[in-house]
């Protein structure tokens, strides 16, 4: 089940359509149920052959399914009707960017220094009885 859209430029209407998933959109359909008027959001729909379509397991394209949540003909959750576009980022116009390979630091040695001398320690005294 899906939307089949007609009218002028700018004047979008759509009508609620049976049709197989391989047919084109705007094609043959095996039965009209209903229309809607997204302008006025006004849902015309012939129950009876929609509830006879959906014992026959029909799926509803996302769309579909909303419009009918929406309208509580069906109970089912929302589905994601469409998806964000990806922007890709522009490419400079010097070309896309080359990796500037710098020259390794050079690696400076450093010593250990000698412990510092530590005086000699003294012997200790041991207290006297």
């Amino acid at each position: 089940m899906r939307l089949q859209r007609v009218g002028k430029r700018g004047q979008a209407y759509f009508r609620i359509v049976v049709t197989e998933h391989n047919k084109k959109p705007q094609g043959e359909y095996l039965e009209l149920l209903g229309s809607y008027d997204p302008h006025k959001k006004d849902l015309k729909l012939k129950k009876e052959r929609v509830e006879h379509w959906i014992s026959k397991g029909v799926q509803f394209s996302p769309t579909v399914n909303n419009l009918f949540v929406n309208n509580k003909i069906i109970a089912t959750a929302k589905k994601l009707s469409w998806k964000p576009k990806v922007v890709a980022k522009p490419a400079t116009a010097a070309g896309p960017k080359t990796k500037v390979e710098s020259a390794p630091e050079p690696v400076v040695e450093i010593a250990p220094e000698a412990p510092a001398e530590t005086p000699a320690e003294a012997p200790k005294e041991t207290p006297a009885e």
